[in-house]
């Protein structure tokens, strides 16, 4: 694919501004119809006459939510293996890593599938809704759980097109997924009146919609790539080595990820009702920044591991300096954004005063968030695309230490002490990234 034409000190093509928004733009696009989906879903029941088909969705969806953020490595350690193939111009590695990662999101979503006789009804122990809501989630989720192996080949496949320095690709297949989607929810449960199944079909249906889409259009970019196959690269298992050392390292950051957000909810409750609804409110302000700013994280992990694959110094330089610039004015937009319509913007997602007023108390949280977040998405991506997953475990561990260290020390200050911790906790993934990456790059080793 072309490159901007900014010229290294060698007269080599260099990267440029396009080459970041190139990659970033689609996959903002493609983000953006996350929440847009959940919207509908929760439009759709939310019009029925009981409420409890509007819970049940709800419940089901936190918890393909946990179990799916938990098997995210999928996508970022295919990224930046794909984009080492990519820079080296190894067809051949490129073909491996696509069907190493397939061949093990198959079989995590066979597990899955085997498993839920299990994992449904302890997570619905352990969330302990009302019966009726309850009863909804598991018809949500005997339905949903067919859609695993989709869910997590679509995963692969845009970490794969990522890697390969395509956005597009995520936003044919995501926009393809939600869209289909969208368009169900009305037929199976608006039209059909399928209520909580319905929505969990439209789900199992648009997934694997989206990894048919998606497989196509592999098979175009395979077919300019060139290579062939070579089966003994997906059967032997000494040839998943480097695959599952990454991912091992990326899982437990995950799960580290998880931890704190889910300790931020749980201390929420803990401080009372309008806190948690309050906090529920503005976690979505960090969210909705992290679907931007995840977009030039994803550029970063290309044409960082564009480079390693090369490997080009100077041309990794570069694209760090480039996402590092492109991010830190997003975050500084969002703040202030948040700063001018946050209050309109909570009025808008709750008509309860206590809440609002709550809210809007700790909006000044949300408005700091940006600047301080945006160090933690950019150095991720980063160091994805160097597939440097240990040092990403070990400083996400590092820092869920210090959250809870600050959360202590605190806690005497309530909600504000909370949303503080929380706050030491994202600058200290961004800040510990920071340092290794300072270190490495003096001793000439990142990549």
């Amino acid at each position: 694919m072309p490159l901007d034409r900014t010229l290294n000190r060698h007269g080599a093509p260099g990267y440029g501004h396009r080459d970041v928004w190139r990659i970033a733009a689609p996959l903002i696009l493609s983000n953006i119809s996350v929440p847009l989906l959940g919207a509908v879903d929760t439009a759709v029941l939310g019009h029925l006459d009981d409420p409890r088909f509007l819970g049940g969705m709800a419940v089901g969806a936190t918890i393909f939510g946990f179990l799916y953020m938990a098997l995210n490595f999928l996508r970022m350690g295919t990224t930046g293996l794909a984009a080492q193939a990519y820079g080296r111009n190894d067809p051949q590695a490129m073909r491996n890593v696509l069907g190493q990662s397939l061949a093990v999101a198959a079989a995590l979503g066979v597990a899955l599938i085997a498993l839920h006789p299990l994992i449904g009804p302890l997570a619905l122990d352990l969330i302990a809704a009302g019966p009726g809501v309850s009863a909804e989630a598991g018809r949500y989720f005997a339905v949903r759980i067919w859609s695993a192996p989709a869910t997590l080949a679509n995963f692969v496949l845009v970490g794969w097109f990522i890697g390969m320095q395509n956005g597009r690709g995520p936003l044919l297949l995501l926009l393809t997924v939600n869209l289909t989607n969208i368009a169900l929810d009305f037929l199976f449960v608006s039209a059909l009146g399928f209520e909580t199944a319905g929505v969990a079909a439209a789900s199992v249906i648009a997934e694997y919609t989206g990894l048919g889409a998606g497989l196509l259009a592999v098979r175009r970019m395979l077919a300019r790539a060139g290579g062939a196959w070579h089966l003994d690269a997906l059967w032997r298992p000494e040839r998943y080595r480097q695959l599952f050392a990454i991912n091992a390292n990326l899982f437990l950051r995950t799960l580290a990820l998880m931890t704190a957000f889910a300790f931020l909810t749980a201390q929420g409750a803990r401080l009372g009702e309008s806190f948690l609804a309050a906090n529920a409110i503005l976690i979505n302000f960090q969210y909705f920044m992290a679907y931007a700013l995840d977009g030039f994280a994803n550029a970063a992990e290309a044409l960082v591991g564009r480079a390693a694959g090369q490997p080009d110094r100077l041309r990794y330089r570069r694209a760090v300096k480039l996402s590092l610039q492109w991010s830190a004015g997003v975050a500084l937009m969002f703040a202030a954004i948040y700063w001018l319509t946050g209050p309109p913007i909570i009025a808008l997602l709750t008509s309860i005063e206590s809440v609002r007023a709550t809210a809007v108390e700790y909006l000044p949280w949300m408005v700091v968030s940006p600047l301080l977040s945006v160090w933690s998405f950019a150095f991720d991506g980063i160091f994805v695309g160097a597939t440097r997953a240990r040092e990403m475990r070990n400083t996400m561990l590092l820092s869920l230490a210090l959250f809870a260290i600050a959360w202590s020390l605190f806690q005497p200050l309530g909600n504000h002490g909370l949303w503080l911790a929380f706050m030491v906790f994202m600058s200290a993934r961004g800040i510990s990234l920071g340092i290794v990456y300072k270190r490495l790059d003096a001793q000439a080793r990142f990549i």
